[in-house]
């Protein structure tokens, strides 16, 4: 565990890369971002640091990482030079020199991640000349070293927490980094983490934290992860709720060792049940419900706590038949009347429901209580570290009670903390019904919290992993803002998203440009300026082309603008109607115009022809479902629920859309990054869907905006607010996957088809 604190300011330039790697590498020193630290420090067992080499070693000689000191010394001066340097031959030098280096090594220094890799790598990846010329693939060796350190957790997490630190500038002065994660108790090769959804509802961001976390730690120290479906209530609990969990885990990239279920342990559980009541440390009980929390919440025992064991195992064997009297009885542990704790209270650990269970049948009329059968059921499968959320941290005891009681194998606790989001419904209940009301399209409707739902906002993958380690082992318990975790998507998501043009539809603006080719001329270009790899595009240029009327309405008469990637041009007259409105334009075309001199950089689209048509797009945006930023205890849902919450434009874009897949980023340049969520079965049209940019300004409720002229139907409501149930037997199913049991699971709620997944599990 952390030893030491970081403090340092986002703001440094050249920003100590290496000492934040090394602290998320060795977990020896938790960060502290201060914006009005002037440098970087270390304080660690009483001692200060205050430079970036000194910081380096002193973690590396704390975290254990052996070294050779007179070869790492060569590197250390490497790193120093490689700092102040600015001309490029001498870089390219230096680059080619640690090329040639790593071309037989692994690492800089010996067989193991030392020192030396972390103050090199720091180095480098403080100079964007550098890693702009390790993109040009002409220092393999090095490129593969760089982006092999850059890949592990530790580091993605420690870069994941200098951006949450410059998100996070305006709202507070020190943001503390949550990446340095540890499990008491934890050896190498030995860890057994579990993740336990109930199958009654779709995972949302909540889970993903606990799976996340969990196949983090399994994977820190190369243990196992066990995927357990808790299948104990089945009148919620269906076989296709467990195939949309198998797909949103793929969909997360979390993959467990072995799939297992609670119902396959209900002999065992039931025999344990049966051995408490023997023991005299488990009673049947029939006080009604009502009854039963009066006294508990008063501290009062139940009549039947000192019933002989004779009448709890006959009240026990008549609760397993279902019978009529059955039905009337429960089962208690028998841990105390009244301790503060009230979870200790005689909790209830089994009750009768003749419902049949979607894998067991009618077999069992009794069911064990979640908090019997997981702490059985990890000790059961050999879990070394159960991860819970702080909110049963009161039930920590209740959770050890039944092990001891049983004299089982121990299981270690580590809690951590929910997460809760602004304007955000994490409650399965509440989500059934914006489903079961029609005021979503389904599960994986944009507007919902679900891993689909914010998936299909485009939300990555990447940086749910980022954020999810950035919260760490954090027990605030706090209603968290979206811009952080947005934000870390934008950094994903910049570096591939290809570049795209898109006009609105109202009020578009045809200008002529005289000085233009008389014939269409077709132009390859990069689809990102910056990332070749991403590939290319071709570009229209004609004597009319189309832009919005709000950059139209910016034109002042003879000003010299830029048209990008074309050129400058002189407006010459603009044609206005009655109402104000742009209705043509005349330009020049200037092409030895400097484009460093304008001030209006714009979009533009050639008017559509039969040879090179535009292609008709819907940009969709969305506002959150609720009006209140945390809902209280007694607050009624419906009174927050927000009016309007779906927004859409028609545009015209570029034909290179054509090629785009669904579920592909893209940008929209001046109009904000997209995902592409395919083709609407009504109109035809490509629809793109806004993805949210991190910025606080356009992270702000909606709400207001009701009355907008860019506000239209959307499901659930309309601009007027009444309320509509869309066609929700026109939405296919988001994935297409086997089965885990085989034959024809009917979805609850409707969900699209975005994205296609092999089953990678056999049940």
């Amino acid at each position: 565990m952390a030893a030491g604190i970081i403090t340092l300011s986002s703001k440094l330039a050249p920003f100590p890369y290496s000492a934040i790697a090394i602290a998320a590498y060795t977990e020896k020193a938790e960060i502290v971002y201060d914006e009005e630290a002037a440098g970087v420090s270390l304080d660690l067992d009483g001692s200060k640091i205050d430079s970036e080499e000194d910081i380096v070693h002193a973690l590396a000689k704390a975290g254990g990482l052996s070294e050779d000191s007179a070869a790492a010394a060569s590197f250390f001066a490497l790193a120093k030079n490689l700092r102040t340097v600015t001309a490029v031959p001498e870089i390219v030098a230096s680059l080619d020199s640690l090329d040639d280096h790593l071309a037989w090594r692994t690492f800089v220094v010996g067989h193991q991640i030392t020192s030396a890799d972390w103050i090199i790598w720091g180095a480098l990846k403080s100079s964007t000349k550098i890693v702009g010329l390790l993109k040009n693939n002409k220092h393999v060796h090095l490129a593969r070293w760089f982006s092999h350190l850059e890949s592990l957790d530790s580091t993605q997490a420690a870069l994941a927490s200098l951006v949450a630190a410059k998100a996070n500038k305006a709202r507070g002065n020190k943001v503390a980094a949550g990446f340095a994660l540890g499990l008491e108790g934890a050896e190498m090769g030995k860890v057994v983490t579990r993740f336990p959804p109930e199958p009654s509802g779709y995972l949302h961001i909540g889970h993903a934290k606990a799976a996340m976390l969990n196949q983090y730690f399994a994977q820190m120290y190369q243990g196992k992860l066990i995927l357990r479906f808790d299948d104990t209530n089945p009148s919620k609990e269906k076989s296709e709720f467990e195939e949309t969990i198998l797909e949103d885990l793929e969909l997360l990239d979390i993959r467990a060792d072995v799939i297992t279920h609670t119902s396959d342990y209900f002999d065992q559980l039931y025999e344990l049940a049966v051995k408490l009541i023997e023991s005299g440390k488990a009673y049947t009980d029939d006080t009604e419900r009502e009854q039963m929390q009066h006294e508990r919440r008063e501290g009062i025992a139940s009549a039947h706590r000192n019933d002989s064991v004779e009448d709890n195992l006959k009240h026990f064997a008549e609760m397993k038949t279902g019978s009529t009297e059955g039905l009337r009885w429960c089962l208690r542990a028998k841990i105390s009347v009244d301790d503060p704790n009230k979870s200790l209270r005689d909790p209830v650990i089994y009750r009768c429901n003749p419902v049949p269970h979607h894998r067991t049948g009618d077999k069992w009329k009794i069911y064990p209580i979640y908090d019997f059968a997981c702490p059985v059921v990890d000790s059961l499968e050999g879990v070394t570290h159960a991860l819970r959320t702080n909110e049963y941290h009161d039930r920590n005891p209740q959770y050890w009670w039944m092990i001891d009681a049983l004299g089982m194998r121990k299981v270690r606790i580590w809690d951590f903390s929910r997460l809760n989001f602004i304007y955000t419904l994490l409650s399965k209940r509440k989500l059934h019904e914006f489903v079961n009301n029609g005021q979503v399209r389904g599960w994986d409707d944009p507007r919902f919290p679900t891993v689909r739902g914010i998936r299909r906002r485009g939300m990555s993958v990447e940086a749910l992993r980022q954020f999810m380690l950035l919260q760490g082992p954090s027990q605030s318990i706090v209603s968290l803002e979206w811009d952080t975790i947005w934000s870390l998507n934008k950094k994903v998501i910049d570096p591939i998203a290809p570049r795209h043009w898109a006009i609105l539809e109202e009020n578009k603006v045809l200008v002529t440009i005289k000085g233009a080719p008389s014939e269409v001329e077709v132009k390859t270009l990069p689809k990102h300026k910056k990332n070749p790899d991403v590939g290319e595009k071709k570009t229209v240029y004609s004597s009319t082309i189309l832009v919005d009327q709000e950059d139209a309405k910016s034109f002042e008469d003879q000003e010299e603008i830029t048209l990008m990637d074309w050129g400058n041009a002189i407006v010459r007259s603009k044609s206005v109607d009655a109402s104000g409105t742009i209705t043509a334009i005349e330009m020049d075309l200037h092409l030895e115009g400097d484009f460093k001199k304008t001030k209006k950089k714009i979009t533009w689209l050639s008017q559509s022809t039969s040879s090179h048509p535009l292609i008709p797009v819907t940009l969709l945006d969305y506002d959150y479902l609720i009006t209140k930023k945390k809902l209280e205890e007694n607050d009624d849902v419906k009174d927050f629920i927000t009016p309007v919450t779906e927004f859409r434009q028609a545009g015209l874009a570029d034909a290179n859309v054509e090629d785009l897949k669904k579920g592909d980023y893209l940008q929209f340049e001046r109009k904000g990054y997209y995902i592409f969520d395919g083709r609407n079965k009504e109109d035809g049209k490509l629809e793109f869907i806004l993805i949210p940019d991190g910025k606080a300004a356009n992270l702000a409720s909606k709400a207001g905006a009701a009355s907008s002229t860019t506000t239209t139907k959307g499901p659930g409501s309309t601009a007027d607010g009444n309320s509509v149930i869309p066609d929700i037997e026109s939405v296919t199913k988001m994935y297409k996957m086997d089965t885990v049991y085989g034959g024809n699971v009917k979805p609850e709620g409707h969900i699209s088809d975005m994205y296609k997944v092999d089953s990678i599990y056999k049940v």
